[in-house]
């Protein structure tokens, strides 16, 4: 059993796709070419474009089955997420957060300006003369 080296190694070539706009170019310039009847056109933009004839027939019967024309104008690719209701949860949680942090802020100063009422009353008190004094 011998092993393989690097060299002897099969490279496969990644599968290859193409958007609907271009197999409609492609169909309609391989339409052209037969129109005009010069031999070996079609051959010519098959090798041009590394496309197979086999290939050529299945995007036909795309085509003629209205595969393609459904394609045409969408965008490839998954859609965008709609991330507006996440954002949305987000955003109130935040303001929640917030809110308790204000109800807070306000009971703390709520109880700064009692002590300092009771300290000013109790200042006045003591800086008042007392008559009781021997």
């Amino acid at each position: 059993m011998s092993l393989m080296t690097e060299e002897e190694t099969e490279v496969r070539r990644a599968k290859r796709t193409w958007p609907a706009q271009y197999k409609l170019n492609i169909l309609s310039e391989i339409e052209e070419a037969k129109a005009t009847g010069e031999p070996g056109a079609v051959g010519e933009i098959c090798r041009r474009e590394g496309l197979y004839s086999s290939l050529i027939t299945s995007w036909r019967q795309q085509r003629d089955e209205g595969a393609l024309e459904g394609l045409r104008d969408r965008p490839t690719g998954r859609p965008k997420k709609d991330r507006t209701s996440e954002n949305l949860a987000r955003l109130r949680a935040r303001v929640t957060e917030l809110e308790g942090e204000l109800d807070t802020a306000n009971e703390l100063i709520e109880a700064q300006g009692k002590v300092s009422a009771l300290l000013q009353a109790k200042s006045r008190k003591s800086a008042e003369p007392s008559t009781n004094k021997p």
